[in-house]
């Protein structure tokens, strides 16, 4: 007895984007990535084969952070000390792309400057063929400062320039207009907001075939049910047609993962916790699996180990035969 599988036929699907330029395309890239072009929910292969499957980027800094958890200090070791050296060690673990994000100060406190910024990202292209997304420390005003002298630095290469929100987009979407690069635009857990920065970029001249979103999350056990509910909706929002939803989804796991409270304690909690390495690569490798789940096509890791496991995840995910 056969049974018949319903389908769902959705009229809206998801802009395919490409990041990184090789030296035919202009670029110095030996490989590029391309996400998006879903037409279906995620891994619904029996109603259409996803065409670009998830990828798993790895976040290093510019320098040795000061804030970063023991356990990845003790993980990475004397690469930290030097972004190319890092980003090449990223690369020989599994990532597909090199997140860099650079920090408010340098190692003796002092204000991060464009010099320092530019000469980071060249270390890492100098040392790694992947493709790389660039984010400032999260301040409007020094954002600018860094973001825009790197976007000059490297035109052509198709760098992923961040983070675009509300208050801070102008200046580095006009960047990325001048030195064809993209963007990832980021609003706090809000469907309506999401859309309200996707227009306002395109506004500014910069096609959406040029712009990522991140929707914002939490980590697991801590918001990722409404972060994950967000997701959810622009993604059904995108297939039902919306235009100013339909863009490819990255997200900063790993930024979120390593806060909480079970990732950043090893002591004086209590021993059902278990292990705290193991502890600490499971928070982020489940935060990482229900954030795919839900529509990510780039989730930023940290631990190699958490790579290793999510792009696991994947590659079964992805392996699910179709119902005919």
């Amino acid at each position: 007895m056969s049974i018949e599988i319903p389908k769902d036929s959705w009229p809206g699907e998801v802009r395919t984007i490409t990041i990184g330029a090789t030296a035919e395309e202009g670029g110095t890239r030996t490989s590029t990535v391309t996400v998006g072009g879903e037409k279906t929910l995620p891994f619904m292969h029996f109603e259409s084969p996803m065409p670009y499957r998830p990828v798993v980027a790895i976040e290093i800094k510019d320098r040795k952070p000061d804030d970063w958890s023991q356990l990845l200090n003790e993980t990475w070791g004397e690469v930290m000390e030097n972004p190319g050296l890092w980003a090449k060690a990223a690369e020989e673990v599994g990532a597909e792309i090199i997140q860099l994000s650079l920090s408010l100060t340098d190692k003796d406190g002092n204000r991060n400057t464009a010099e320092a910024a530019v000469s980071a990202v060249k270390n890492i292209l100098e040392n790694t063929g992947l493709p790389i997304m660039v984010y400032g420390p999260g301040q409007a005003e020094i954002d600018n400062e860094l973001i825009v002298p790197i976007s000059d630095a490297t035109k052509g290469e198709r760098v992923v320039l961040g983070i675009c929100e509300d208050k801070n987009y102008r200046t580095i979407v006009a960047s990325a207009l001048a030195n064809d690069h993209l963007v990832t635009a980021r609003a706090p857990m809000d469907v309506n907001l999401s859309k309200q920065l996707n227009i306002l970029i395109q506004d500014m001249g910069l096609s959406l075939d040029r712009v990522l979103m991140d929707p914002t999350t939490g980590a697991l056990g801590y918001g990722i049910e409404y972060g994950f509910s967000v997701m959810e909706r622009l993604r059904l929002a995108a297939l039902q047609g919306d235009a100013m939803t339909q863009l490819p989804m990255a997200v900063t796991v790993g930024f979120e993962a390593w806060k909480t409270k079970e990732a950043k304690v090893g002591v004086d909690v209590p021993k059902t916790w278990g292990d705290w390495l193991e502890r600490s690569i499971t928070w982020e490798t489940l935060t990482a699996i229900s954030l795919i789940e839900t529509g990510a096509d780039i989730v930023s890791l940290r631990h190699p180990e958490s790579v290793k496991r999510v792009r696991a995840a994947i590659e079964e995910l992805i392996a699910v035969p179709a119902i005919a």
